[in-house]
C-alpha cells in the first residue's frame, strides 16, 4: 500500500477506533497524526514504496519483583507508550533504520552480522536481531524503516525490548508470512542481548512487550516459560497507572542488583539447589538456623519474598480472573510491602542518605491514606529510579500535581494498560 493510500486508511473509522484502542480517546487523535506524520518524512526520506505501519509497546511490572531470575512468576503489562514505526522491503542486503527519536540513522549488511568488538548501541542489537532469526531457522531480508518512540527510557519500563519487538514484526511480517509466535519473539530479543550486549536478560520484558494486555509468566522452565494472557478489562475499572521518575542514584548499583538474585541462589544454595523455585518456603522455616549461618539474615529475607511474591503474582491473577479489583488492589500494597521490608530495594546501604524510591513511596502511600483509594509499590529493579501507582482517574491530576511539586515537573506519567503486543497496524484495520 503506497503512503496515499495508507493516509487514507490512516483517516478511516476503523483506524480512529484502533488508535483508541491502543493509546486511549483522550490521545487517539494526537497519535494518528503522529503516524501521519511519520508517513509523509518515509516518503520523504525512502520514497514512495509499499508500506505497512508497525506499533510495539513499552511494559509495566505490575507484580513479581525480582522473581524471574529465580524462576518465579510475574504479573506484567503492555501500556500505551510505544515505539512506532512505517516500513518498507527493498529488495537489496541491506537493513536501514532511521531513528526519529534519537537521531540515528543505521545500516546494517545482511553478509556482515558479527557483533562489534565493543558489543554496544543499537547497531548491534539490530544485528542481534538478525542473527537471532538466522538461528532460530527463520528468513531476513532488506527493509527500510522509520522509527519513533514515546517509551520513557531509563524508566523500567523496556524501552528496548519495544524496539526489538517491533523489529522482529516487521520481520515476521515482510518475510515469514507472519508466521511467528510472540514467544519466538521475545527469545530472539533476549538472544540479541545476550550474545550482542553481553546482558544477562531474561525474557520478562521482551514477552511482556510482544504479547500484549495483561499477562502473568511462570519462568520455572526458563527456556519455555509458561505464558498466560489474562482476560480483564483495565480500563473498566477507572484506573490509571502511573509510573514516577523518582530520580537516578549517584553510587554505581550493578553490585546492588546483582546481589539480590545471589543471595536468593545462597539459600537454595544450602539445599544442593540453583534457584529458589527449586525449594519451598516450608524448608527454609524448618532449617532456619542453619540457612541463616550458611547465607545470611537478608539472604533468607529475600527468599522468603520470592516465595510470597510468588503467591500474591497468583492471589492477583485469580483476583482479576474473578473480578475481585479491590483485593488485586490490596496484593499490590502487599508486593510494595515485601519489596521494601523483605527484599529491600528501595535504597542501596552504600548511600542510604539517598532514598528518592523511599521519600516517593512514603508521599504516595500518604495521598492513598487521605483518599483511601489506590496501591502503590516500587516499580522494576529498584535502589534508585522509579515507583508505580494505581489511582481511580477522578483523583490522578490531584495526585500528579501533588507528586511533582515534591519531585519535579515532569517526573509523572500517566499510563494505561493497552491490548495489543507488538503488531502490524494494517492486519488489525
Amino acid at each position: 500500500m503506497k503512503a496515499e493510500e495508507t493516509l487514507a486508511l490512516l483517516e478511516s473509522g476503523k483506524a480512529g477506533q484502533l488508535m483508541e484502542r491502543l493509546y486511549g480517546a483522550e490521545v487517539a487523535a494526537e497519535n494518528q497524526a503522529r503516524y501521519r506524520s511519520l508517513i509523509e518524512k518515509f516518503q520523504k526520506t525512502f520514497g514512495d514504496k509499499d508500506i505497512l505501519m508497525f506499533s510495539s509497546p513499552g511494559r509495566t511490572e505490575i507484580s513479581g519483583n525480582h522473581t524471574d531470575h529465580n524462576h518465579g512468576k510475574v504479573l506484567a503489562g503492555s501500556i500505551n507508550l510505544d515505539c512506532v514505526g512505517i516500513a518498507a522491503k527493498n529488495d537489496s542486503p541491506v537493513v536501514h533504520i532511521i531513528s526519529e527519536t534519537f537521531h540515528q540513522d543505521i545500516t546494517v549488511d545482511l553478509n556482515h552480522l558479527e557483533p562489534s568488538e565493543r558489543k554496544a548501541g543499537t547497531e548491534d542489537l539490530i544485528k542481534g536481531l538478525l542473527k537471532g532469526f538466522l538461528e532460530s531457522g527463520y528468513e531476513i531480508g532488506g527493509f527500510d524503516a522509520l522509527v519513533t518512540s514515546n517509551v520513557i527510557s531509563s524508566a523500567g519500563v523496556s524501552s528496548s525490548a519495544a524496539f526489538e519487538m517491533l523489529l522482529c514484526s516487521m520481520i515476521n511480517r515482510f518475510f515469514n508470512e507472519g508466521r511467528m509466535d510472540t514467544v519466538a519473539y521475545a527469545h530472539i530479543g533476549k538472544y540479541a542481548e545476550n550474545v550482542y550486549w553481553d546482558k544477562a536478560s531474561g525474557l520478562l520484558d521482551q514477552m511482556a512487550c510482544a504479547v500484549g494486555g495483561l499477562i502473568t509468566i511462570d519462568f520455572v522452565e526458563p527456556a519455555v516459560p509458561k505464558v498466560e494472557k489474562i482476560d480483564f478489562d483495565f480500563a473498566s475499572q477507572d484506573h490509571s497507572l502511573i509510573i514516577v521518575q523518582t530520580g537516578k542514584g549517584h553510587a554505581d548499583l550493578s553490585a546492588d542488583y546483582s546481589s539480590v538474585p545471589n543471595e536468593m541462589k545462597k539459600v537454595a544454595e544450602y539445599f544442593g539447589k540453583e534457584v529458589c523455585a527449586e525449594i519451598t518456603e516450608e524448608q527454609v522455616i524448618e532449617n532456619l538456623q542453619a540457612v541463616r549461618k550458611f547465607a545470611g539474615d537478608r539472604s533468607v529475607m529475600r527468599a522468603l519474598h520470592f516465595f510470597e511474591e510468588n503467591r500474591r503474582v497468583d492471589a492477583e491473577v485469580a483476583a482479576l480472573k474473578e473480578g475481585r479489583f479491590q483485593d488485586f488492589l490490596e496484593n499490590i500494597t502487599a508486593s510494595g510491602n515485601s519489596s521494601w521490608k523483605w527484599l529491600q530495594n528501595c535504597y542501596t546501604n552504600s548511600n542510604y542518605q539517598e532514598q528518592g524510591i523511599s521519600i516517593a513511596l512514603a508521599l504516595t502511600e500518604l495521598f492513598i491514606a487521605g483518599k483511601q483509594k489506590g496501591a502503590c509499590r516500587i516499580h522494576g529493579g529498584g535502589f534508585a529510579g522509579v515507583i508505580m501507582a494505581m489511582l481511580p482517574n477522578g483523583i490522578v491530576d490531584e495526585y500528579v500535581a501533588y507528586i511533582e511539586k515534591a519531585l519535579g515537573e515532569g517526573s509523572a506519567y500517566r499510563m494505561s494498560i493497552r491490548p495489543y503486543g507488538a503488531i502490524c497496524v494494517n492486519d488489525e484495520m
